[in-house]
């Protein structure tokens, strides 16, 4: 069932995001790999609203059913965020990176468009889908959850959250995937090498705190393409660009007590594991104007 999950957000992921499709034909083309199953995603991230029946304790529910487990919490004080990350209930399957937004914390104009959307959800939805039946967690997950908001509503929600304009547009809960670049062949296994393939295949990578975002042990490293600008149709039939959304790398370091392995023996339980709240900050930004706006 959780195979089945997976494999029905990344299919609809990669038709929204073009990046991803893009991304891995250059890996195969370079041969890095033979073909898309050989990536490790490292993870796969989710964008929520904290308001009632929603938010991380809806969304929560259906990966905790399939055996994941809730870990750590991070907290993000300017962009007004807190998120956990789930373990997998196997080493093959990605960890879980949900953010929810403390709608309490904006403005009461803000809270009160979010609120105009998602008090149409008058229940958790997560309780009624029966759990056990893939097709139907599958059909959520990529279900309108309130109306399609307004260009007006959209661009005061912007002026405030940019993250909170995104997932009252978007709705769907997939907001990227991420690359495991440690186990590539080398020359590409580490962010700075994979960075220059994509810089050379014209790719456009995140820049806020630097091209590469480094977790204060120096352990973990993440980079992220600059989300793609799509034409979304607003309430009414409006339309107008708006960033849509990008994908991530990632290159766990192995941790020192197994430094002396043999490369062929490393497994997920060897490298550094977790997230970083630093990091993350600055990867959330791949959908934010001061990136998306850039000409260069």
């Amino acid at each position: 069932m959780l195979k089945d999950v997976l494999n029905g957000l990344m299919e609809r992921y990669q038709q929204r995001v073009p990046d991803v499709a893009a991304v891995i034909t250059a890996m195969i083309k370079e041969g890095m790999i033979r073909k898309a199953d050989d990536i490790e995603n490292d993870h796969i991230a989710f964008r929520t609203m904290g308001v009632p029946q929603l938010g991380v304790a809806s969304l929560e529910k259906i990966f905790l059913h399939y055996g994941y487990r809730k870990m750590d919490h991070y907290h993000f004080a300017a962009k007004k965020l807190d998120a956990w990350w789930y373990a997998p209930p196997a080493p093959q399957y990605p960890r879980i990176f949900i953010s929810e937004l403390r709608v309490k914390d904006l403005s009461q104009q803000a809270q009160d468009i979010i609120h105009s959307y998602t008090r149409e959800v008058s229940s958790d939805p997560v309780d009624q889908l029966n759990l056990d039946n893939s097709a139907a967690v599958d059909t959520f997950l990529h279900s309108a959850l309130w109306r399609t908001p307004t260009v007006a509503d959209y661009n005061l929600l912007a002026a405030e959250s940019e993250y909170a304009a995104w997932v009252i547009y978007n709705r769907y809960y997939l907001n990227h995937f991420t690359v495991s670049v440690h186990n590539l062949p080398t020359g590409y296994n580490t962010v700075a090498d994979f960075n220059t393939f994509l810089e050379k295949h014209g790719f456009r990578l995140n820049d806020a705190g630097g091209k590469i975002k480094t977790s204060p042990d120096g352990m973990l490293l993440q980079s992220a393409t600059v989300a793609r600008m799509i034409t979304a149709e607003f309430a009414g039939g409006e339309k107008q660009d708006i960033a849509g959304s990008y994908v991530e790398f990632a290159e766990r370091k192995v941790l020192p007590a197994f430094a002396g392995l043999p490369a062929g023996e490393i497994r997920r339980e060897h490298r550094r594991e977790g997230f970083e709240a630093g990091n993350a900050d600055k990867i959330f930004e791949s959908t934010y104007a001061a990136q998306t706006k850039k000409t260069s």
